[in-house]
């Protein structure tokens, strides 16, 4: 035996002395926990020593004691009674005002991916949350607007296509959404894919679109449509510059380009401005660019700000403030046939889309 080892007979095996706690105990303090609340104000380290007493549970105190916690008191039990006053205030917003005549809106971009149809269906369904009357027009053959507002739209539905390749009325197309009051929509079928060679033959084919509309009694001014008239049309265009889009640029009078915060969102720009100006010139000269939708938004990196302020730059006040966060609910919502505002009224996405049609509503009051 040395005499290191001699030294260590009858010494605690560990450097802090005293015994090895049981199982049960806090070694800190033998029995009891430094953040109990009863623990001792020595027992209690300077960063923590204040006037109040606080006490902290662990998961297996709550569980231990669960007889003694009321149900509306646990996380999950607020978060649901904050989701249902959310989907209770999103039915009782109060109204804002109306335009006094219908505003068309072509949404386009001829980027896939950049939120065109999210952006389309959030906007609308936030609008007629906030009373106004509705009408979405989808123009897209994959029919993802339909698909977002709960819309059937299988193979030889009435929709879009007849509208355009029949000629149709637009009352006998238009299905009201069974989610959301004051929202109608047209929808599109698998069919439509087919329309942009169909229509090449036919006589003025860049106006069918437009025609249908101007002879609806529901578009118009307040002192012709009256107190039914929709008060806006939003027309979700597909990823193309095809007669399709066209026939939407013809119709409408407002241009909304969702722009996704990210630089590949800015290349084919140019050329959805260069056919704006085209059809201004020779087929709809009162169409005009009104609002830029930033969408996908990621606060946290240089790029997406970055981006945002290019297009600031650019288009100015033609730009809402509001900028659309990446949000998991919203790419959720379409799954469930749901828009955002109906399937998570409280998440980031569904406020910001809310914000964005207060905005959109404000712009153009007096139109």
């Amino acid at each position: 035996m040395t005499d290191g080892d001699q030294r260590n007979i009858g010494q605690p095996e560990f450097s802090t002395g005293g015994t090895v706690p049981s199982e049960r105990e806090y070694p800190q303090n033998g029995v009891s926990h430094p953040q109990d609340g009863n623990a001792g104000a020595d027992d209690v380290s300077r960063e923590t020593r204040t006037g109040t007493t606080f006490q902290v549970k662990t998961a297996a105190d709550l569980a231990a004691f669960s007889v003694d916690l009321a149900d509306s008191e646990t996380p999950l039990a607020r978060a649901a009674e904050n989701s249902v006053l959310a989907r209770i205030g999103s039915q009782n917003r109060p109204a804002i005002p109306r335009p006094v005549a219908t505003r068309i809106f072509v949404v386009a971009n001829q980027k896939g991916g950049v939120g065109k149809t999210t952006s389309t269906v959030n906007v609308a369904a936030a609008l007629a949350q906030l009373g106004q009357r509705v009408l979405v027009i989808d123009l897209d053959p994959q029919g993802n607007a339909s698909t977002a507002l709960s819309i059937e739209h299988f193979q030889g539905t009435p929709g879009t296509y007849e509208l355009l390749v029949d000629g149709s009325p637009l009352e006998d197309v238009v299905v009201p959404s069974p989610e959301i009051a004051g929202l109608d929509v047209v929808p599109a079928t698998i069919d439509l894919a087919g329309a942009e060679i169909e229509l090449v033959s036919v006589v003025a084919r860049e106006s069918r679109l437009q025609r249908a509309l101007s002879a609806h009694a529901r578009v118009g001014a307040a002192d012709e449509a009256g107190e039914d008239r929709w008060d806006y049309v939003f027309i979700d265009c597909p990823p193309s510059l095809g007669l399709l889009t066209i026939n939407a640029l013809v119709a409408g009078a407002e241009l909304l380009i969702p722009i996704q915060a990210e630089y590949y969102a800015l290349e084919g720009l140019g050329q959805l401005l260069k056919t704006v100006d085209m059809v201004r010139a020779h087929l709809n000269p009162e169409l005009a660019v009104s609002t830029i939708l930033v969408t996908m938004y990621d606060a946290r990196t240089r790029l997406a700000s970055g981006v945002a302020e290019e297009v600031k730059a650019h288009f100015g006040d033609q730009v809402l403030r509001t900028y659309i966060p990446r949000s998991v609910r919203v790419s959720e919502a379409p799954s469930y046939g749901q828009t955002v505002m109906t399937y998570d009224p409280g998440s980031p996405g569904a406020l910001s889309y809310l914000e964005a049609a207060r905005e959109i509503a404000s712009n153009g009051v007096s139109r």
